[in-house]
């Protein structure tokens, strides 16, 4: 016979663990299932594999912000950028103050070419607080926005942004 503890998490001030008893259970033999799964994302790998399976947990799970920002991000590296877009506007939704959101919101903009709503987003993240200037300056995902005297504007006011915390510090 097996035996298992039994623990009841008790989530009162704190996480305690008690141990309440000793279940006995008899020994289980697995059965051995000769199956073959017809599903076409089973047989799929890698980016397209990762896709479908975070897609199935937001089904059930639809406001779970880190499972978001991850397929938003693998949607965007493999070429799926309107599907980003939206997985980014989810976002900035459940996480309106969140500068790395709008962040990203401003890239998925950016990739389609909508100008305006790519620097709304990224005015936003500035404001909220995005400072990590050296990213900013070397993502591809903002090219098609530098030469425009509003990506300037904002370089310089995280960089003073940037100034000024050294200076409380």
């Amino acid at each position: 016979m097996a035996q298992f503890k039994l623990l009841v998490v008790i989530k009162e001030r704190g996480l305690m663990e008690k141990e309440i008893g000793i279940l006995q259970l008899p020994p289980v033999g697995l059965p051995h299932y000769n199956f073959r799964v017809k599903a076409r994302e089973f047989n799929s790998s890698g980016i397209d594999f990762t896709i479908w399976f975070l897609e199935g947990i937001l089904e059930n799970n639809p406001n779970y912000v880190d499972c978001l920002m991850y397929l938003g991000n693998l949607c965007t590296a493999s070429g799926r950028y309107e599907k980003g877009l939206k997985l980014d506007q989810r976002l900035v939704k459940l996480k309106p103050e969140d500068p790395v959101a709008h962040y990203n919101l401003a890239c998925s903009y950016a990739l389609l070419n909508n100008v305006d709503d790519a620097f709304k987003a990224l005015q936003r993240a500035v404001t909220l607080g995005y400072k990590d200037l050296e990213h900013m300056q070397r993502d591809g995902d903002l090219d098609n926005l530098r030469k425009d005297s509003r990506y300037k504007e904002l370089v310089e006011k995280v960089k003073k942004s940037i100034n000024s915390t050294k200076g409380r510090g």
